[in-house]
């Protein structure tokens, strides 16, 4: 007879596969498998503190297996002890473990109500704890499960109609009907299920086949030649002096290539200027007659300080993480300050809590978030730009589409995240957001990944991490929309209301 403790096993064989479903060590087949493990031992019974204690177990691997970098970062940039990173690093992973647990518990119970063919409700409710994540405490919706088959190109277009949360759900579907054909005693039972995922499975991949083959939007809309700046700049080296010069003379250098390589707009990455471009007048003027000899522009990230005046005197009363246009005739066309703030590398939540970690909170920059999804005009056409992790966001992106973005751009300092499967995972969510929005996706990265990737989600054209790259392509300003676009996350939010019209049933069924 199997014992109770193997279950937990599989609840750690559960979170070991959704790990491993993620780039760079990963593969997207380990997705589709990922949940059932963990849905075979919530099928076995117990209580409801036991299915509590299996989901923890499978979200402290999954995420330890996926987030371990983030100790990495506080250690080297943030000064903190290792022991001290790890334990904020832990707080961070047992908190986010706390999803997988509920979604556990609500299986469990429905379950233990409706019978095992109840496993099939599992795609709602894993969504269900998932959309949570983007939102809830300001949200951290880092390896969703759809983002696993960013690069499963049919599979990836279902996100144009449901987002991301569509892709999780068909994902977790089938680990669904495998945990039902493992556990039923049923013959039927087993045949629905299988049938049950089976034929939107095959529905979707056949679809999204046509649909990426067929290609239309490449060929759609005006086409801008871009060119994306790496230059590959060591996080300890930005801001040393004797380095400064040489730093932002490469990147002046850089910038050149590109334009002399056709570059219609050239972008370089987030805070990549080495000063403060609105303070330092002298070394902006270089960067504006560049674009003002080659008729270029050029959107570049640099902090910005918002003054106040005090007894006639300038005191610095907020700092932005920014993105600047700088237009054709070398003006300034406008100004986007990141508006979703990296928790522990802008601002440090709890920060009475997390007393212990004293020196990241020092070491933190005091930024404050912007208000507005400001949209940037280039060559008659408007774009948007989301800064560094914004772009994991689904309904901030989308946001930028609803104003009137026709191409969607986002710059980046991975430079923190070292020679870890960080940066591919932040590329392959990056990637999503183009299918979603029927938009082409262009991506500058200090230390990469950089690239373009067009509205099906394909890479066009793609950096190395840590190489000094100049990379030219052809993006197109876009005014399509898609169903996602115009409708958001109807089935994130179905899949809530579903879930609780589950448990509410369920309820009543034991009354």
């Amino acid at each position: 007879m199997v014992t109770r403790s193997f279950d937990y096993a599989l609840a750690a064989a559960s979170g070991v596969l959704l790990a491993l479903s993620f780039p760079q060590f990963g593969h997207p087949a380990f997705g589709w498998i990922a949940l059932a493990p963990l849905l075979v031992a919530l099928s076995r019974g117990g209580a409801l503190s036991r299915a509590f204690r299996l989901g923890v177990t499978t979200g402290a691997v999954y995420f330890a297996g996926t987030l371990y970098w983030i100790t990495r970062v506080m250690v080297t940039y943030g000064h903190l002890q290792p022991w001290v990173a790890v334990l904020v690093n832990g707080a961070l992973i047992a908190y986010l473990a706390l999803f997988p647990a509920l979604f556990a518990v609500v299986m469990r119970r429905l379950v233990a109500v409706h019978g095992t063919a109840a496993l099939m409700a599992a795609p709602l409710v894993w969504v269900a704890t998932e959309f949570g994540r983007t939102h809830l405490l300001t949200g951290f919706p880092w390896v969703l499960l759809g983002y696993s088959q960013a690069s499963v190109v049919p599979i990836a277009q279902l996100a144009s109609i449901f987002g991301v949360y569509g892709v999780s759900a068909l994902v977790a579907g089938v680990s669904a009907a495998a945990a039902v054909s493992a556990v039923s005693r049923s013959t039927g039972e087993r045949v629905k299920a299988i049938a049950g995922i089976a034929i939107p499975l095959v529905a979707v991949a056949v679809w999204g086949s046509l649909r990426a083959a067929d290609a239309e939007w490449t060929r759609a809309g005006q086409p801008l030649r871009v060119g994306l700046i790496q230059g590959n700049v060591d996080q300890s080296e930005k801001w040393e002096l004797e380095r400064a010069r040489a730093i932002f003379d490469d990147y002046l250098g850089l910038t050149r290539q590109a334009i002399a390589a056709g570059a219609e707009l050239v972008i370089w990455p987030e805070s990549s200027t080495p000063f403060l471009f609105e303070e330092d007048v002298l070394a902006a003027d270089r960067v504006r007659a560049i674009a003002r000899d080659a008729h270029v522009p050029i959107l570049l990230g640099s902090d910005q300080i918002e003054w106040r005046v005090e007894n006639n005197r300038r005191i610095p009363d907020k700092f932005f993480n920014a993105a600047f246009l700088v237009r054709a005739d070398g003006t300034t066309a406008g100004v986007y300050r990141k508006m979703h703030l990296v928790p522990f590398g802008e601002y440090v939540p709890l920060k009475r809590l997390l007393f212990f970690a004293g020196p990241l909170v020092e070491q933190v920059g005091p930024f404050s978030a912007g208000d507005d999804p400001v949209l940037l005009p280039v060559a008659g056409h408007l774009i948007s730009t989301a800064i560094c992790y914004e772009v994991v966001y689904p309904n901030l992106v989308r946001q930028f589409v609803r104003g009137g973005s026709e191409l969607l751009t986002t710059i980046t300092n991975d430079a923190w995240f070292g020679p870890t499967s960080a940066p591919y995972q932040h590329f392959a969510q990056a990637s999503m957001r183009a299918v979603e929005e029927g938009r082409y996706l262009v991506r500058s990265a200090n230390t990469g990944v950089s690239g373009i990737v067009d509205p099906y989600g394909r890479v066009v054209e793609q950096s190395a991490i840590y190489e000094r790259a100049v990379i030219i392509g052809q993006a197109r300003f876009l005014n399509v929309s898609t169903f996602y676009a115009r409708h958001g996350d109807v089935f994130a939010y179905a899949s809530v209301a579903m879930t609780l019209a589950l448990l509410l049933i369920s309820r009543r069924r034991v009354q």
